[in-house]
Order: C-alpha cells, then sequence, then structure tokens
C-alpha cells in the first residue's frame, strides 16, 4: 500500500512543483535547473560513492562488520537515481541522501525496525559440533569425457 502511494503521491508532487517553479521563474530556467541538479548529483554521487567504496574496503580488510558501509553505499546509489529523475521533490531528497548526517539518522531509524543475522554466526541457542563428529558418504567418480561430436539425433525422423 506504501508502495502504491508513493507511486502516486510523488509524481504528482513533482508536477505541482513544476508548475510553481516554471510559473515563478520561466521554462527555461526550470529546465536548466533540473539539468544542472542532474550533473552536479551524478558528480557528488561518484565521490561519495568511491569514499564509501573505501570505507567498504577498509572494513573487509580489517575484519570489521561492513553493513554500515554497505548501507551508507546504497544510500549513495538511491540518492543517485533520485537526483538522475526529473524534478524538484525528487532531487531535494536525492541531495539530503549525500549529506552524511542524514544518512547516519536514516540508518538509525532503519536498525530500530529491521533485526540483522550475521551469516555464519552461531546461535547461542544451539552448541557448536565437536570437532571430533564425523559425517559418514559415499560418493561415485563420473566419466569426465565429453559427448561426441556430431548431430544429437532428436531432429532425424
Amino acid at each position: 500500500m506504501w508502495l502504491f502511494l508513493a507511486f502516486l503521491l510523488i509524481p504528482l508532487i513533482e508536477i505541482g512543483l513544476f508548475i510553481q517553479v516554471g510559473g515563478w521563474i520561466g521554462l527555461w530556467p526550470t529546465l536548466a535547473i533540473v539539468v544542472l541538479t542532474a550533473v552536479a548529483g551524478t558528480l557528488l554521487v561518484r565521490s561519495q560513492g568511491a569514499q564509501a567504496l573505501a570505507r567498504l574496503r577498509t572494513s573487509l580488510e580489517t575484519l570489521h562488520d561492513p553493513t554500515e558501509p554497505l548501507a551508507h553505499g546504497a544510500m549513495i546509489l538511491f540518492s543517485g537515481a533520485l537526483l538522475l529523475t526529473p524534478g524538484f521533490f525528487t532531487d531535494a531528497l536525492g541531495f539530503a541522501l549525500l549529506v552524511p548526517g542524514v544518512r547516519a539518522v536514516v540508518l538509525r531509524e532503519v536498525k530500530k525496525r529491521v533485526k540483522v543475522h550475521a551469516a555464519g554466526a552461531r546461535s547461542p541457542h544451539r552448541p557448536a559440533r565437536p570437532a571430533d563428529d564425523v559425517i559418514d558418504t559415499t560418493y561415485t567418480v563420473e566419466d569426465d569425457t565429453p559427448p561426441p561430436r556430431g548431430p544429437s539425433g532428436w531432429t532425424q525422423r
């Protein structure tokens, strides 16, 4: 339901803002602002994305939890999509997501609503498997020779 409302309301807000701003400053300045915000947004997203990627590499190299750099990178990517979408409302949201403080607030609010489980981590309720535990299995070796070349035969009558 929320997604439907977003797809309905955001274009209406953008159309209203285009009409208002176009009425105040005219058509060509309005279009110039839209193009300039897309260009400026692209440059900012590139630089901030590179910084986020460097922070992600650092966290992976030092074996720290990469969720925060990943989340910031995802928000920077989303801000880039918003900035490339023509409109004043989406540009305002996109530029807001480029501010690290705003991203930190958004991340804090998301963390309140999302429970994250680390992959590969043991549950405190389930003990680790003993090291001397043996798994018994059987296997067969398959022939690795490739099939013969030529027609497959399925088209012949």
